[in-house]
This record gives C-alpha cells, sequence and structure tokens, in this order.
C-alpha cells in the first residue's frame, strides 16, 4: 500500500517550536519569497536553510500557503488596525494610513515580495483563500467597522453611495502602488489618497 508524503498526509499534533525558533522559519520564507517568489518556495527549501527536517515545518503548517500567511502575519501584525478608534471616521482613516506605513518600515519595504504573493495569489487558489481568512476579510471588516461608526456619528450619510468602496479603495491602493509604481503606499501616499479621493467621496473635510 502506497505511503502518504506530508502533503497527502493527516495533520499531526503540533509540537512546541520556541519563538526565536518560528521566527528564524518564518524569515526563510520571507528571504525566499524575495529571491525567488513564490513557485519557487518550498517546504524543503525553508528546512535546508534553517536545518530542519521536512516534518517539523508539516506538523507545524500542514501547507505551504499556510507556512507563508503565518510568515506574512508575524510581519505585518504590528499595524493591528482593530486596536484603532479616535473618535471621527477621518481620524480613524488616518491612523490607518500611518500603521500601514509603519508596518511597511517593519516588513523591510521589499515590493518584489509584495508583487509576487500578488500574482501568485491569482494563480493559487490554496494561496488566495489563506490570504483572505488571515489577513484581507480582517482589514476589509475593520475598516468596514470605521465607516459604520461613522455613519452612527452623522459624519457620513448612510444613503452615500461610497460608503461600500471603502475598504476597496484604501485596500486597493495598499496593494496596488508596488505593482504600478515599484513603491509602497507608505503612510504619505496613503494620507493623500484619502484626502484627495476617500473623504470627498464621502463628504469628509480633508482637515
Amino acid at each position: 500500500m502506497a505511503t502518504q508524503g506530508p502533503e497527502t498526509a493527516a495533520p499531526q499534533r503540533r509540537s512546541k517550536i520556541s519563538p526565536e525558533r518560528e521566527q528564524e522559519f518564518y524569515q526563510a520564507v520571507l528571504d525566499l519569497l524575495q529571491e525567488g517568489g513564490y513557485e519557487a518556495l518550498t517546504i524543503e527549501a525553508v528546512a535546508a536553510r534553517t536545518r530542519a527536517s521536512r516534518s517539523t515545518l508539516y506538523r507545524q503548517w500542514c501547507t505551504k500557503p499556510q507556512l507563508v500567511v503565518a510568515a506574512l502575519r508575524s510581519c505585518k501584525r504590528p499595524f493591528a488596525l482593530g486596536g484603532i478608534d479616535t473618535g471621527s471616521l477621518a481620524g480613524d482613516l488616518r491612523a490607518v494610513a500611518a500603521a500601514v506605513g509603519e508596518a511597511g518600515e517593519v516588513c523591510g519595504g521589499d515590493t518584489a515580495l509584495v508583487y509576487a504573493l500578488g500574482h501568485a495569489a491569482l494563480q493559487n487558489p490554496d494561496l488566495l483563500q489563506a490570504l483572505r481568512a488571515a489577513l484581507i476579510e480582517h482589514e476589509v471588516k475593520t475598516i468596514q467597522a470605521m465607516v459604520r461608526r461613522g455613519v452612527e456619528r452623522g459624519e457620513v450619510a448612510a444613503d452615500n453611495p461610497a460608503v461600500e468602496f471603502v475598504p476597496t479603495q484604501l485596500i486597493g491602493a495598499m496593494r496596488v502602488r508596488p505593482l504600478l509604481e515599484g513603491v509602497l503606499a507608505d503612510r504619505e501616499y496613503l494620507t493623500r489618497f484619502l484626502e484627495a479621493s476617500v473623504f470627498p467621496a464621502l463628504g469628509l473635510a480633508a482637515r
């Protein structure tokens, strides 16, 4: 009877590894993504770079998309959008711009990584689903909650058609600028985008 490889075997119980060791794995993933893109990244390559066994990695993260998303979360979570509540919608969205800009600095601001994952997600349904579930959906829901609070405070009309598109506009600017211009959407860029595009559509004063 054929035996199952790590890719098809039933999930194994996760063993305990130190936070330092976990960060070594994540850094190896990010480095390999930057060097060769998503398709060239393999569990075997991560294992070789970190001098770990493949079974160790498969016990922690059952699939390559899960490992990639975990590495991204280790890098991007410093911007914790869920903690933002300034008392105004304009203030909240400016705080998002600031947090995203700071997170870009933490992550090293490498546009090749953003481009590689953006392209790979369109070609790989498993990666796209993992990115949506772990990162994108959280960002969308958090921004939607900010907009709802703005509507409840009377800052924005509930029937304003632009309300629906705020997450798409803001997250789109974050993701697309590296593809179009080769640089990250930093705080200054996102703030200008808010004041030139999002605030006017919502009827908010730029300052």
